[in-house]
Order: C-alpha cells, then sequence, then structure tokens
C-alpha cells in the first residue's frame, strides 16, 4: 500500500525543470480563485487592525487602498505574467539558467525558508481560531514560545492537512482555493455587516460618518507611528512585493493560457486584501481594540467565522508551501517534489508552534519581499533588456558556469544600499521596493556588460526577448 501511494505520487509531474507543455494550461477561473483565495487570508485579520492601530484617517484609507492595489494589480499584468506564459518555467529553473546553479541555491534555500516562515504565520494565525469554539489554551499573539500542549496538537494537525494539500499538486491547490474562496468572502462580509449596529451603521451616510470617527479616526494607538496615504500605498502595493515584481509567481502563471490572466490578481487585491482590510478594520472597532484574529471572528460571526479564519490560513498558506518545495526541490532536483513538499511542511509546521511569528508578521513580509525583489529586476533585465544591448540571456547556461558574478553582486549590493537607507536613514522598508528594483536593475545591466566580455560559442538560448 505505502509502495503504490508513493509510485502514485511520483508520477505527479509539476515540469519543475522543463516548460508547461501546452495540454496543461489552465483557463481564467483557476487564476481567480486561486489569487481570491490566497489573498483572503488569516493574515487580512492581523494587517486589517494595523491600519487602525497606526492612526490611518478613512480618506488616506480608501484612496490609499485604491492606489496601491491598482499598482499591485498591473505588476502582476504586465511585469511577471508576459515572463511566464513565454517562458513557461519555474522561477526557480528560470534563474538558474540566469544566476548560475551555485547562486541559485543560495537563493532558493532563502527563498524557501521566507516561504516556510509566511505559511508558518498561516498556520499559526489559523491554529488562534481553532481554540475559539473548542476551548483550547491558546497563546496569546505577545507570546514568544508554545504555551500548551493543546496549541501544539493544534498547529500539528493544520499543519499535516496543509502539507498533505500540497504534495498533491498546484492542480488540487486550485481546486481547494476555489471551493473556499466565495465562502469566506461572504463570511468577511457578513461578519463586518453583522457589526455595524452596534457602531451606529444604519446607512452610508452614517458608514463615513462613523468611519472618520470610530474606526480609522486619525489617531494612533500611544506607541505606534502615524500612518499617512502613501504609507497605506506603498504597503498595499508592495505587500505581495515578492510574488509580482519579485517574479515569485512565474511558477504559478506559467499554467496561464494567456498573459492577460495576471489580472486575475484583481480578485486577490479587492475582493481579497480591499474588502478583508476594510471588514477587519470593522471588526476591530467593534471589538473594542481586540485584535486577535481567532476571537475577533468568532465575536462577529461566531463558529463560521472562527471557521473562515482558519481556512483563510488554509488558502494562503498551500501555495506558499508549494512554492518553498520548488524551491528546495531545484536545489536537490534528484529527489522527488512531493518529498520535498513533506520536509518543507514539516518545517514551516515547526516554525509555526512559535506565536512571535505572527506578532512581527507585518515587519518580515516587508523584508521578505525586498530580499528577494532584486532577482524579479534581474529576471525582467534579462528578458527584455539584456538580448537589445547586444549581450546574452541566460548567461550561466550559455558559458555553463555555477555563478553568476553580474547577479550575484547585483542580489547583494542592492540588499546592502536598501537595508543601510532603513537603518541609517531610517525609511521604512516597504518605501524601499521601488528604488531598490531601478538600483538592481542599473547595477545588472553595468556589471553584465564588464562580466560578459567573453562570448559563449553555444547556440542561443530559446526563450528570450528576440522571440516575443
Amino acid at each position: 500500500m505505502k509502495k503504490t501511494l508513493a509510485t502514485q505520487l511520483d508520477a505527479i509531474n509539476e515540469y519543475e525543470r522543463e516548460p508547461v507543455p501546452e495540454s496543461k494550461l489552465k483557463g481564467l477561473k483557476s487564476f481567480v480563485g486561486m489569487y481570491a483565495g490566497e489573498h483572503t487570508a488569516g493574515t487580512e485579520f492581523v494587517i486589517g487592525p494595523l491600519f487602525v492601530v497606526h492612526g490611518v484617517s478613512a480618506p488616506d484609507l480608501f484612496l490609499g487602498l485604491l492606489v496601491g492595489n491598482v499598482l499591485a494589480v498591473l505588476s502582476w499584468a504586465f511585469l511577471c505574467a508576459p515572463i511566464a506564459v513565454k517562458a513557461r518555467l519555474t522561477l526557480y529553473y528560470q534563474l538558474e539558467k540566469i544566476c548560475g546553479r551555485y547562486l541559485v541555491s543560495g537563493y532558493n534555500l532563502v527563498n524557501a525558508l521566507m516561504f516556510c516562515f509566511l505559511a508558518g504565520s498561516m498556520i499559526a494565525v489559523a491554529a488562534t481560531a481553532v481554540g475559539i469554539p473548542f476551548n483550547i489554551e491558546m497563546p496569546g499573539l505577545g507570546d514568544f514560545y508554545p504555551s500548551s500542549v493543546g496549541w501544539a496538537v493544534t498547529v500539528f494537525l493544520v499543519g499535516i492537512v496543509i502539507t498533505v494539500v500540497a504534495i498533491l499538486g498546484y492542480e488540487q491547490i486550485s481546486r481547494f482555493a476555489n471551493v473556499c474562496a466565495p465562502w469566506m468572502i461572504l463570511v468577511f462580509v457578513a461578519a463586518a455587516f453583522a457589526v455595524m449596529p452596534q457602531l451606529g451603521i444604519t446607512s452610508l451616510e452614517s458608514f463615513w460618518q462613523v468611519a472618520q470617527t470610530r474606526i480609522w479616526n486619525g489617531v494612533p494607538v500611544d506607541g505606534f507611528s502615524k500612518f499617512t496615504f502613501w504609507h497605506v500605498t506603498f504597503f498595499a502595493w508592495f505587500a505581495n512585493m515578492a510574488m509580482h515584481i519579485g517574479m515569485g509567481d512565474l511558477s504559478i502563471l506559467r499554467y496561464a493560457k494567456k498573459w492577460e490572466y495576471g489580472f486575475a490578481s484583481v480578485a486577490g487585491m479587492f475582493v481579497g486584501h480591499v474588502m478583508a482590510w476594510i471588514a477587519s478594520g470593522i471588526l476591530v472597532a467593534a471589538a473594542s481594540g481586540e485584535v486577535t484574529p481567532g476571537p475577533i471572528a468568532y465575536g462577529s460571526a461566531g463558529i463560521a467565522g472562527a471557521i473562515c479564519v482558519v481556512i483563510a490560513g488554509w488558502t494562503t498558506a498551500n501555495p506558499t508551501i508549494y512554492r518553498a518545495g520548488l524551491a528546495i526541490q531545484s536545489i536537490v532536483p534528484s529527489v522527488r517534489r512531493w518529498k520535498v513538499t513533506l520536509v518543507v511542511g514539516l518545517v514551516t509546521t515547526i516554525a509555526a508552534l512559535f506565536p512571535a511569528l505572527v506578532m512581527r508578521l507585518l515587519d518580515f513580509v516587508a523584508l521578505y519581499g525586498l530580499v528577494l525583489m532584486p532577482m524579479g529586476a534581474i529576471i525582467f533585465i534579462d528578458f527584455y533588456i539584456i538580448p537589445k544591448i547586444g549581450l546574452r540571456s541566460y548567461y550561466a547556461e550559455a558559458v555553463k558556469t555555477p555563478f553568476n558574478v553580474a547577479a550575484g553582486v547585483t542580489w547583494v549590493a542592492t540588499l546592502v544600499l536598501c537595508l543601510s537607507l532603513n537603518y541609517f536613514q531610517g525609511i521604512d522598508i516597504f518605501f524601499l521596493g521601488l528604488p531598490g528594483w531601478f538600483i538592481a536593475a542599473a547595477l545588472y545591466i553595468g556589471l553584465s556588460k564588464l562580466y560578459q566580455q567573453k562570448k559563449p560559442k553555444q547556440a542561443e538560448i530559446k526563450v528570450s526577448a528576440n522571440v516575443m
């Protein structure tokens, strides 16, 4: 029986080192459900309250969410999706062709660890909700270590379910997200409407009045900095910087029939982020400042709300573990993806045992995007610009070098510059993604001109901007 199961899992082909064949491409519906499910996540119950705590005013919130999320959708549609559907390669295999095996292995290891921590935070958020209806003693979000056996068992069980779904591959993940997304969105909206009378909201006019005076009143909580329109805009734009500008979703959008499917991210940004962040802000105000995800949802929508937080955590953790498995599998390509994903799921579940992961979530998300952003710039420049200035795309593959010095120096130097601006000048990390992208692009072009002195005789690569 065991051998039969292993054989079946071995047969699942996710095309880790080859383009996705035409027969395996998916329609628009798969991506709409995927994005809506992934971005209607347990983290929305943490991020929404953040804006309230940091004293965002109602006009700044709504305008900032509109501008920032439009920019995020455009980044997916015009930066990531076109490359994904032309190359149809995973992020990791494409980077290996550009950077060489040694450099991309280091990048993939960092990437996978960050994916594990992100997925772990999702499991932890889901676990805080599981304890509400079943009276399991759960740690507070301020705790660092697991505080009870019940918490550890809950996290372990949630981790098992998420890992099994991720092992089954993209098709199962997509199906899971499509099933869950509509229900989660309805619960988010219903919960917000349910508590509106408590706040005195009885009409559209009264909503705007209450929004400005009792929810997003422009006054930060003591000890928290004041957020403005620009903070909301850049946070909304770069909350998923690793996925669009950082090109993380090359691995997902390579299954798309058309590059226009990148616009499917609008489901995640507006049905997910905007609606969920506004709803959770309303719930926080109704809960008199309570910010723990489980109690917020349970207090407004009962057991259905708590289950919504759990499922929301799953639908984000599932594709994140899947991506982490691909990252590690590219380092050890001889090992089957499902075995790698099993180990990744175990590491993620262990990380989820520590609730401090949730408390540091916002700082972590900003740093995570910044660390991966330079490689996204390298991919973009390598695909569109490098061939047009007489240099070679996929240089490491062309000259058979395990380490592309130009890419390596670009990655490290960009991070050093950006983190120096954060440390010495006090600039928030999520403001550094935009200048960081242009720094990385300029560095990679300049360093490639210096580095590619000896052009290889190998045949030109098959996929580049020259064949677009």
